[in-house]
This record gives structure tokens, sequence and C-alpha cells, in this order.
């Protein structure tokens, strides 16, 4: 790193080895736990499931695929998400998230703020 230290096996993570093997779990199945200014959740959605449509005024957020294939919404333009694809959701932005796999997985990524309250939506 620029400021003189270096990684150290706690700070990488193998997100692809963490969500391939994940089978059933949905929802945030890792956290970045050793921040105070980062917040960092792997998610893992079923085809058709997903974060319902909501606005966040609080946080910018980078959404960056690690499996599978979704879609974001932002502001009713929707984009395709899979592995190595990142998408920006500006604060106060209408978004959601839909898996349109069964191994749909996802890293969010913004400042720390209360803790992440994530809606489960079931598709038709």
């Amino acid at each position: 790193m620029g400021d003189g230290t270096s990684a150290s096996p706690k700070n990488l993570v193998n997100l692809k080895d963490i969500a391939v093997p994940a089978g059933d779990r949905v929802g945030v199945i890792w956290t970045l736990d050793t921040s105070s200014e980062l917040n960092a959740n792997l998610v893992r959605f079923g085809t058709g499931q997903g974060v319902e449509e909501h606005v966040n005024d609080e946080v910018e957020v980078i959404v960056l695929g690690v499996s599978g294939e979704g879609t974001v919404t932002v502001d009713q333009q929707e984009h395709a998400l899979s592995a190595g694809m990142l998408s920006f959701i500006p604060k106060g932005a209408r978004r959601a998230i839909v898996s349109t796999s069964e191994d749909f997985a996802y890293l969010t990524v913004h400042r720390r703020r209360r803790p992440l309250q994530i809606g489960l939506s079931q598709g038709a």
C-alpha cells in the first residue's frame, strides 16, 4: 500500500471462494469486520430473489459482481451485473437488485453507517 504498510492475509479475501460453495444460503454471507470506516458485504441470491426497490438517502454504494448474473436497476434503468462488472449507485437513487441465475453474488461497498437491512423479494 502507498502508506508504507503491507497487506496481511487477514486483509485479503477471495470472494469467489466464499460465494461459490455457499449452496442455498441467501442474503449477506460475508461482512468486512476489520474497518471502522468502510462497510463491505458479500450478498448472494438465487434466481428471482434480491433486494426490493428502495431509496437510500444515506450513502453512495458500489456494487461489484462476484459470480452468476443479476440485474441492478437504478432510477428505472436496468443494468446487467456479472462477475467483474461494477455499478455505482448514487445516494438518493431508487434502486433494486434481482438475481437472474442460481448463483448470483455481489459485493457492496460504502462508508459505514447503521447495520445493513436487506429485504428479500421473491420474483414470480
